[in-house]
């Protein structure tokens, strides 16, 4: 199983990773139905960190992002359930077929490998920050060094227009012909 395709089924509700009851059913070879079933059997293992209804709002929101919404995986009247990593790893022990055993060690990985890669993106992201603020540290370091140059070039350029007064005036001594 391809876990860049698992990866495509996480989806972020309420700042969670969660899969979706259709495709937790799909990937477990399953009836949407016969999950959500099983699950109502052993609802005291699905607390609402491990697993909860979408709100209409929230489900909405979501088929909008989606680019095809299949309402033939599931009964479109009905919220789906959305798990998350910890509600996945709970269907491994209630859905004990071969299948939903090595999908859920697939699913598992997946959702490991998008923590791993969200913390590799902070780890450079607070880098990034770093270096841009040690590169703004030396502009102004740089624009400090750059004023003072400036300023000497003004001064000179000062003193240059006084020495043009005096050199307008008559010379005095040895004059080549």
């Amino acid at each position: 199983m391809n876990p860049g395709i698992i990866q495509s089924m996480i989806h972020e509700v309420r700042g969670c990773k969660v899969m979706l009851d259709y495709d937790l059913a799909a990937l477990y070879g399953v009836e949407t139905k016969v999950l959500n079933q099983a699950v109502k059997r052993n609802q005291a293992r699905f607390p609402a960190d491990f697993m909860f209804r979408l709100t209409t709002v929230e489900w909405t929101f979501m088929r909008s992002q989606f680019v095809t919404a299949s309402q033939k995986k599931r009964n479109a009247s009905v919220n789906p359930f959305a798990f998350t990593e910890h509600g996945v790893t709970m269907l491994a022990s209630i859905l004990k077929t071969e299948k939903a055993i090595k999908t859920n060690i697939t699913i598992v990985r997946a959702f490991i490998s998008l923590r791993q890669l969200a913390i590799y993106n902070k780890e450079l992201a607070d880098k990034i920050a770093a270096l841009k603020d040690e590169i703004y540290g030396r502009l102004g370091e740089h624009d400090a060094q750059l004023a003072a140059i400036y300023e000497a070039i003004e001064t000179l350029l000062d003193k240059q227009s006084d020495k043009q007064h005096w050199d307008d005036r008559e010379r005095i001594g040895f004059k080549n012909v």
